[in-house]
């Protein structure tokens, strides 16, 4: 996109349009109540950005901040006045602009990603690479592979996070991060044990009645899900006591993930982990000089290690 001339003013308020391309759809009260206190305490302190659009101003950026003046009844409001953008450029400026500022919620940025591939595919008769797509945006990949798993969720899950993004965060059951978290964990039990997941949908419900429940007590215990489905490839776990395990845990029961996890993999994993660090400190110890056992600290550390090694060779 070409670089654009911008020039600030004070505009009438009553002139200022909402902009109906506006990624984000949920304004939290809270947020808002926050913004007015700062406001009449020390004023606007970042201009909004409009284009010209007839007789009125088009919001690229600072809805929030527009809606806030309007409270406040304020006659004009300080503003950033951009040419008049394409459909595609008035997106992808709202993309970078709160790419350098205050990032939207996931959901918030995956309901408009999709029309932003289809209006670069029109222009280039191709579907823009994950890197052409966050060259454009300003969206790390991180983020994009995230917009991803919402937007591969059917309507009634991108419902309930709609519905959940209205409350304050700390009130928030099936968060953003639920559904990542889980959405993350399922894609690699498909990718690894997929007989293991007969009805996604069912899995999904089957999982958050567990969460809601307080069977699964935290959403990053979902990480123990895709542990679990790559153990037999990383600790040669039998894929058969593997399948039987996921199975269970995506029953319609009271058996957590957590006990999935320590009944099948957990110990190997663990014993994965204490051998890669053994490798580790080995590797340290073969460059550690003369000179750095002059450090008495280190030196004595180490004694200590010796010790014990001794002590466990000894008895064996």
């Amino acid at each position: 996109m070409e670089k654009i001339k911008s020039e600030l003013k004070h505009i009438p308020l009553s002139q200022v349009q909402r902009n109906p391309e506006n990624p984000r759809i949920v304004f939290r009260q809270e947020e808002l109540d926050q913004l007015l206190t700062s406001i009449q305490k020390i004023g606007l302190q970042v201009p909004i950005s409009v284009y010209r659009d007839g007789n009125d101003y088009i919001i690229i950026d600072g809805e929030r901040r527009w809606k806030t003046y309007f409270k406040l009844n304020y006659p004009t409001i300080p503003a950033i006045i951009q040419p008049k953008p394409t459909e595609l450029e008035n997106l992808i400026l709202m993309f970078n602009i709160h790419g350098l500022r205050e990032q939207w919620d996931v959901f918030t940025i995956a309901n408009k990603l999709t029309r932003i591939i289809d209006l670069i595919k029109s222009q280039t008769g191709e579907e823009p690479t994950e890197t052409e797509l966050s060259t454009e945006t300003g969206l790390t990949r991180g983020i994009l592979r995230r917009c991803k798993l919402i937007i591969a969720l059917p309507n009634r899950f991108k419902k309930i996070i709609l519905e959940e993004l209205k409350k304050p965060k700390k009130d928030q059951i099936f968060s953003e991060d639920f559904f990542l978290e889980m959405e993350g964990a399922l894609k690699t039990v498909k990718n690894n044990v997929p007989d293991s997941v007969k009805n996604i949908n069912d899995v999904r419900d089957v999982l958050m009645k567990k969460y809601e429940n307080k069977v699964i007590n935290n959403i990053t215990d979902f990480r123990k899900l895709a542990k679990i489905a790559t153990a037999w490839k990383n600790v040669e776990y039998p894929l058969t006591k593997i399948q039987s395990g996921l199975i269970k845990a995506f029953g319609d029961n009271k058996v957590s993930i957590d006990e999935v996890y320590k009944e099948t993999v957990e110990a190997l994993l663990g014993d994965k982990k204490l051998n890669s660090n053994a490798y580790n400190f080995l590797q340290r110890i073969r460059r550690i000089t003369s000179e750095d056992l002059e450090d008495e600290d280190l030196k004595e550390t180490l004694l200590e290690i010796k010790r014990k090694l001794d002590k466990l060779f000894t008895a064996n």
